[in-house]
């Protein structure tokens, strides 16, 4: 009973994540932020703490239960808010609900499987001590490139054993450029709104964006690189 009982978090996580690809990807899309953008506008006027806090909490549920539609959480964010204080509320709130995955991973099923790592032999355990080994690096290169998608980018780590610290540093740090991009291009909506059109979230791959975080992570790199260059003398 108490082995399921750490379990049960996570497997409520990958049956809500199921739930919500299947019923509420149309729920949490621009078409929707649209449709509702005068009355959210009106309520965050007359309550701004408590559309604070709500859209805080609905943040961190949307990334928490690995459900669709953080992007477009991130742009709510910007235009109910801000680039200030939006990008903070977005950066912290999809911290947190990172953290609720790792900590429910970890809790469920990570540490077994870190541990069965550890005690083997082959290329997973040596994939394990070294992200281990240069987990700061790893971790930042992780969130930096927008390669691997959010909710992996949470798994990972619990499952070869990354301590808690470590984890949600890099990730606040490490979401911090994208997260910005996005916020900002959630704080232009009301333009976008007003012409008819759809926001261009492409603009993550263009090249003024894309480089700059592949420099990120290129610097993030360089501590590993110097460590395997120390051991190849």
């Amino acid at each position: 009973m108490p082995r399921l009982a750490k379990k049960l978090p996570f497997l409520l996580i990958l049956t809500a994540a199921l739930i919500g690809a299947v019923f509420l990807r149309d729920k949490l899309s621009f078409d929707v932020l649209a449709a509702n953008r005068a009355a959210l506008l009106a309520y965050k006027d007359q309550h701004f703490l408590l559309a604070s806090l709500g859209f805080g909490l609905a943040y961190v549920a949307i990334v928490g239960l690995s459900l669709p539609g953080a992007t477009m959480a991130t742009l709510t964010g910007g235009f109910l808010f801000g680039l200030f204080p939006g990008v903070a509320y977005n950066v912290i709130a999809a911290s947190l609900g990172a953290v609720v995955v790792f900590l429910a991973a970890r809790a469920g099923f990570g540490a077994a499987a870190a541990a069965r790592l550890q005690n083997s032999t082959g290329a997973a355990a040596r994939l394990q001590a070294n992200l281990r080994e240069n987990q700061w690096s790893a971790l930042l290169i992780m969130r930096l490139v927008p390669a691997l998608p959010f909710f992996l980018a949470n798994l990972i780590p619990a499952f070869l054993g990354i301590r808690l610290a470590p984890f949600a540093l890099t990730t606040l740090l490490g979401i911090l450029p994208a997260t910005f991009v996005f916020t900002s291009i959630g704080s232009g909506l009301g333009e976008v709104f007003a012409r008819g059109e759809r926001p261009d979230l492409s603009v993550i791959f263009s090249a003024p964006v894309l480089l700059p975080l592949l420099g990120l992570a290129a610097l993030s790199a360089l501590p590993i690189l110097l460590k395997f260059l120390r051991k190849a003398r």
